[in-house]
């Protein structure tokens, strides 16, 4: 039995999910993978707490659920930062699902430095210190020999980064296309039905699924995000988010996705890294599919990528995530798999 000390940076719909998890499946990771998780700080916007003995991850939830903050619990560090409280707690393991931030980061990029300083592994729901510092943080991890995953950055529990970096081996990749974002694929269609895009966003929104800050989806940068590190990570192109073209969905209106219905198509935010001989062209926007095309068969909370290669010719893969669950087991996935490999 290996018992593991988890830091949860991030307390909101993925990182709950993920302590739900926790209990759920207690019995089955100590019988069937020799883990014990033990969560000895837990952070949120209004600050971070830490128990060396460990919380109750049930108690934890349930406290999240009705209202509570971090700087509620036993144990709160007032005026520190996760950074600065990770220097002081024993942890073997950071969750970071704490909300993208573009502009800084923070807090899951400090975060995600001084654990990979310690030594200690790293799993990512957000998006934001890849984008921002991808190649920075891979090489702080090979130095100190820590683990760093992030398939749930990517289509939650879809396997995106999983097939792409282990799966097609020796493959030359032509093409990724993905609708990536099932936020958007819902507006869509909800505002092909009649409903107005306000009342989907907030449904949305209320699900868990869409980011806390709406224009990430509407505004196409969630998708990109999830690009930017697909091509860093599968297609090793050091791209950034100014290399990607990107066009969100607030100019659809219902005529217009009707038309496109009435001529054969369905629109979609598509995500596209195609290539050239020049290298990788990025791109996200809307685009109207044929019905026959993989992508337009991807509605409402489904995601989906297609990789077309040299020697496993196109592959097509496909997920329905209505709720943060998937994402939060696709945490899971990322923290067993990188205890078992260390």
């Amino acid at each position: 039995m290996k018992s593991v000390d988890v830091a949860l940076v991030g307390v909101g719909h993925v990182g709950r999910e993920f302590l739900r998890i926790l209990d759920m499946k207690e019995d089955r990771l100590r019988d069937d993978y020799g883990l014990r998780f033990r969560v000895v700080l837990a952070a949120d916007s209004s600050g971070v707490a830490v128990d060396p003995e460990g919380m109750d991850p049930t108690a934890l939830r349930q406290m999240k659920e009705v209202g509570g903050r971090c700087n509620g619990l036993p144990g709160y560090l007032p005026n520190h930062t996760p950074a600065d409280a990770l220097e002081k707690v024993h942890f073997d393991l950071l969750v970071d699902s704490s909300p993208v931030n573009l502009q800084s980061g923070e807090p899951g990029l400090s975060a995600t430095r001084a654990a990979l300083r310690k030594g200690s592994h790293v799993v990512l729901a957000n998006k934001g210190p890849l984008v921002l510092a991808y190649t920075e943080l891979h090489d702080l991890a090979a130095q100190t020999g820590a683990g760093l995953s992030f398939s749930a950055t990517v289509c939650g529990a879809l396997p995106v980064i999983n097939i792409g970096q282990r799966d097609l081996v020796a493959a030359d990749i032509s093409l990724i296309r993905g609708v990536f974002n099932c936020t958007t694929n819902f507006i869509i269609g909800e505002i092909e039905a009649g409903r107005s895009f306000d009342d989907a966003l907030a449904e949305a929104q209320a699900r868990g699924i869409a980011e806390t800050d709406s224009s990430l989806d509407v505004d196409g940068w969630d998708a990109a995000n999830k690009l930017v590190i697909v091509a860093n990570s599968i297609l090793h192109v050091p791209a950034k988010l100014s290399d990607v073209h990107v066009a969100g969905i607030r100019n659809l209106d219902a005529r217009q996705l009707q038309d496109e219905r009435a001529r054969g198509h369905a629109v979609r935010l598509v995500a596209e890294a195609r290539q050239h001989k020049e290298g990788y062209r990025l791109s996200v926007q809307p685009v109207a599919l044929d019905q026959s095309d993989f992508l337009a068969s991807c509605s409402g909370w489904e995601m989906g990528v297609e990789f077309h290669t040299d020697l496993y010719g196109p592959t097509y893969h496909k997920i329905w995530e209505r709720e943060p669950l998937p994402t939060a087991a696709a945490m899971l996935r990322d923290a067993v798999n990188v205890l078992r490999e260390s």
